[in-house]
């Protein structure tokens, strides 16, 4: 299933800004990304100081998701106090002692220039931080939300789900009676084909009642290649399973695969069995509504 959460938080070291206030020097930010699949696939986008947390962050996901594409992403920002650093009179007496020093030995040195004097300000501050415990606060925080968002995705689903249950009970019903009208009136085919055989055979036409014996032995075989009632019963049978499944909620994705398979092989059997334009139409009517529900089914848990 579909789903987004993201969390920030800001780190602990921080640095004056132009007007002397302290602030965070850096945030970090998380976000959880999942999109649907099968099966279940995770991907990290960590910054350097976050990659030893990989292990930490994947076994936090696989307790509690079991399906889905999911993209871990998290950055470090510097602050706007942090942006540019406010370099001491000190440092830039040091910086300026050092350039001295070197051009006194190498002429043709380049001089400091404003942005390299800012960046050499700046790998002097404190050192990094340990961002580990904070960023599986974060984690935690972000699965959580991803999780309720997942929820409420699954439950419009199962909404649909049961929609579609309620529409192929409806042509399971339809398709019941169907076939004992099917085998009446191909019995009544029979016969008068059988009538109309005897009339032109004449003197030489087998009896009425090996006639009639006849048609009914047709009759009964034709009944036994369209039956369907045992698809019929089986189709209800896997629709109250798939029911049963949804209101009882949990880990059922695998589950309601396996019947979803098994609702196409009986509406595919009641194809095969057709014998008249209704019962085909009914089938392929079935069929599309099974595909609806294998396309979603695929993004449950």
């Amino acid at each position: 299933m579909t789903g987004y959460a993201s969390a920030q938080a800001a780190g602990t070291a921080e640095s004056p800004d132009a007007e002397g206030r302290t602030a965070p020097t850096r945030r970090l930010g998380l976000e959880i990304r999942s999109v649907n699949s099968r099966f279940l696939d995770l991907a990290f986008r960590l910054p350097d100081e976050l990659r030893a947390l990989e292990p930490a962050l994947r076994t936090l996901l696989t307790q509690s998701v079991r399906r889905g594409k999911v993209e871990v992403r998290a950055t470090l920002e510097s602050t706007e106090a942090a942006a540019v650093p406010a370099p001491t009179p000190q440092l830039l007496q040091r910086l300026n002692a050092a350039q001295d020093t070197i051009r006194s030995w190498l002429p043709q040195a380049t001089p400091l220039s404003v942005a390299d004097v800012l960046r050499l300000c700046g790998t002097q501050g404190p050192a990094s931080e340990d961002w580990g415990p904070t960023a599986l606060s974060l984690a935690e925080q972000a699965l959580a939300a991803l999780l309720k968002a997942r929820a409420q995705e699954g439950a419009r689903l199962a909404t649909m789900l049961k929609g579609h249950l309620e529409q192929l009970r409806a042509l399971a019903q339809q398709a019941g009676p169907l076939v004992p009208r099917l085998v009446d009136q191909q019995r009544q085919r029979f016969m008068e084909r059988w009538q109309e055989a005897m009339g032109l055979t004449e003197g030489a036409s087998p009896s009425p009642v090996a006639a009639q014996e006849r048609a009914l032995s047709e009759a009964t075989a034709f009944a036994i290649r369209i039956d369907v009632a045992e698809e019929i019963t089986r189709l209800q049978s896997h629709l109250d399973e798939i029911e049963r499944l949804l209101k009882k909620g949990g880990d059922i994705g695998k589950r309601l695969d396996f019947l979803i398979q098994e609702l196409h092989r009986e509406a595919n059997t009641m194809g095969s069995k057709s014998a008249a334009l209704e019962l085909t139409r009914i089938s392929v009517d079935m069929k599309v509504l099974i595909e609806q529900m294998r396309e979603q089914v695929q993004n449950i848990e």
